[in-house]
């Protein structure tokens, strides 16, 4: 089954991101961060597992992820008196995933001979994986010195959902280099985060974007010779 799947890994896995970061477009914000959220990340999980099928000892490094993810989610889902500590677990479950899976999407990206159609989804995973990694800094930081980041529109019925909706958009604007302004970092860790996420995402663009592309056009110049 695994073998019949893997040469989809880099279309199942951008999918999964996909969904997680556009789902909310479909299903309500308060359903959609509560429930169908975590269940994403969990498919998410289960797609880096494959993406490291071939190295056993990642593989079931993530294999222990995601049953730590799957009962965090299923207790919180039961037991709101621990919600702090399970958000913590969960927060840190996920930061572990993708600074592992980013990598080795990277490095397989790196020494692929050929540019085709799974390079480049891979390429696109690496991307929105960093953006997901930038989210994870931001939200652990936020969580641990409330006011990090000045500019969240919180509601105070559904505060944990407007944070995540909110960080997550700050991410990729810093990682894109867009910046509005409407969100500030305003403690000195989160204006070193955002130094941070700004890098990585252009190194990602300047370094392993330029070798795909350089990749790509030797492999053109070789079919016409």
């Amino acid at each position: 089954m695994i073998e019949k799947l893997y040469p989809y890994r880099f279309e199942i896995f951008f999918f999964s991101q996909v969904t997680i970061l556009f789902g909310s477009l479909i299903v309500p914000s308060a359903i959609f961060e509560n429930i169908v959220s975590p269940i994403l990340f969990l498919i998410n999980l289960l797609a880096g597992i494959l993406l490291l099928s071939t190295k056993k000892n990642l593989m079931w490094f993530f294999v222990v992820l995601l049953l730590v993810s799957g009962v965090v989610f299923g207790s919180s889902l039961f037991e709101n008196r621990n919600e702090k500590f399970f958000n913590f677990i969960r927060m840190i479950t996920y930061f572990l995933f993708y600074v592992v899976v980013t990598f080795e999407i990277i490095m397989q990206v790196w020494k692929a001979e050929f540019v085709n159609k799974n390079v480049i989804l891979g390429l696109i995973s690496g991307y929105v994986s960093l953006g997901l990694i930038g989210f994870f800094i931001c939200i652990s930081i936020e969580m641990a010195d409330h006011g990090s980041f000045k500019g969240l529109m919180l509601d105070s019925s559904n505060r944990g959902e407007m944070i995540t909706e909110e960080l997550m958009y700050y991410s990729y604007i810093t990682m894109l280099t867009i910046g509005y302004g409407d969100i500030v970092p305003v403690t000195s860790l989160s204006k070193k985060a955002a130094i941070l996420i700004g890098l990585i995402g252009q190194f990602y663009l300047v370094i392993v974007t330029a070798i795909v592309v350089g990749k790509y056009i030797n492999q053109l110049h070789r079919k016409k010779d």
